[in-house]
């Protein structure tokens, strides 16, 4: 009887050691998930900051400042569709999409969110009920209060390239995303461009948007004028304050070569020549752009990777990176603090897909291990671990 008793004791004994391990790899589990999939993002992201600007303006004898416009930018987000986007990688990178917009919202209250083209992966050919499912997905990960704007630039992913856009996908885009051009908010003036309707060929959709773009150069001339014209009397005057130029395509250039940086494009990479209407606008598109609009900042995408030039006397562009993973491993996004006269940018840099990666093997490996300890097929590290700190302390 006794023997009997002993033996129950000993099963509970195995039983209870068996649950309890069974309970501490579950917290791990659920610990390490919690880590690479939520707190990741609030611990890389909250040391971002809105760059400083100071404009003062002066009244007789006392100091205030402009309102100061607090602006994200984001470009190349590559939601992916049902042709090429198997369901592990939507799982994936779109999960890491949503996650860090939203945490960045969170964290960051900014006031406007631009995304500057590449929306969609395969918005060039997807099918009406496809192209549904797209949009439903996008405003989910990127669903944002009622006091924050987002603004939406096309891209050639979006409507495809010149050869691919009509009238029929360009409509559809702009049935979900507001198609204006011009957007003044606090002061502040910026002008979105489809370009790739700055072929250049004449196409009537091309010519649409050229006569879109001198009007919207006519406004911009009135509203920096002292003294209007009768051309000028017709409508709201616009704030007298050289506007924000933002597009996909980026001006051009002819490589990235002078690129630098951590998020700039792979070294071996950045000589190769950009073609025109293809990697970047053409010349000629590029300097109708800078005389018409006459921008003291130019915002681009399309590249993935980052890059900073200065166009004709001293406009600088900024070639913002990859929001997603699936187009590089260090996403990020750019942060502005903009008033009607001035501006300054910060770049806030994403979690790195190889950290949460390395993290998971990492954790993988040690489950693995004590489990092995557990059942006996692996000796435990823990003595091999003490005596190598009692040797130490012994010197």
């Amino acid at each position: 009887m006794a023997t009997i008793r002993f033996g129950f004791r000993r099963l509970n004994f195995h039983l209870l050691r068996r649950s309890f391990l069974l309970l501490k790899l579950t917290a791990f589990v659920i610990a390490v998930l919690l880590f690479c999939e939520f707190l990741i993002y609030y611990l890389v992201i909250v040391w971002c900051n809105w760059p400083e600007i100071k404009t003062p303006a002066h009244d007789s004898e006392r100091e205030t400042l402009e309102p100061v416009l607090k602006a994200m930018f984001l470009a190349d987000t590559h939601l992916l569709g049902e042709v090429r986007g198997h369901w592990l990688d939507k799982l994936r990178r779109e999960w890491q999409m949503e996650r860090a917009f939203q945490t960045a919202l969170w964290l960051l209250r900014p006031e406007v969110v631009f995304i500057l083209g590449d929306i969609f992966d395969e918005g060039k050919w997807s099918s009406p009920q496809a192209w549904a499912d797209d949009v439903e997905r996008f405003q989910k990960m990127f669903r944002h209060p009622p006091h924050v704007q987002l603004k939406v630039v096309v891209g050639n992913h979006d409507i495809g390239f010149h050869y691919q856009m009509s009238t029929y996908r360009i409509k559809r885009f702009e049935k979900i995303f507001n198609p204006e051009r011009l957007f003044s908010w606090k002061g502040i003036n910026f002008v979105m461009v489809n370009s790739i309707a700055l072929e250049g060929d004449g196409c009537n959709i091309c010519s649409e948007a050229e006569a879109e773009l001198i009007e919207i150069s006519h406004k911009l001339n009135c509203s920096l004028k002292e003294q209007h014209s009768r051309r000028c009397e017709d409508g709201q005057p616009l704030p007298a304050s050289a506007p924000v130029l933002l597009q996909h395509f980026p001006l051009y250039r002819r490589s990235d070569a002078n690129c630098s940086g951590d998020d700039a494009a792979p070294p071996e990479e950045r000589g190769i020549p950009f073609r025109e209407r293809y990697d970047a606008l053409s010349r000629e598109a590029s300097q109708k752009l800078l005389w018409w609009l006459r921008p003291r900042l130019v915002l681009s995408g399309h590249t993935h990777s980052a890059c900073e030039v200065l166009h004709g006397a001293g406009i600088p562009e900024l070639s913002v990176p990859s929001f997603s993973w699936r187009n590089r491993n260090n996403p990020s996004f750019i942060m502005g603090s903009m008033t009607p006269m001035d501006y300054a940018l910060a770049k806030c840099y994403l979690p790195c897909e190889d950290t949460v990666l390395i993290t998971y093997c990492g954790a993988a490996g040690f489950l693995v291990v004590r489990i092995l300890v557990h059942f006996g097929l692996l000796a435990s590290p823990s003595p091999f671990g003490w005596k190598l700190l009692r040797k130490f302390k012994t010197r």
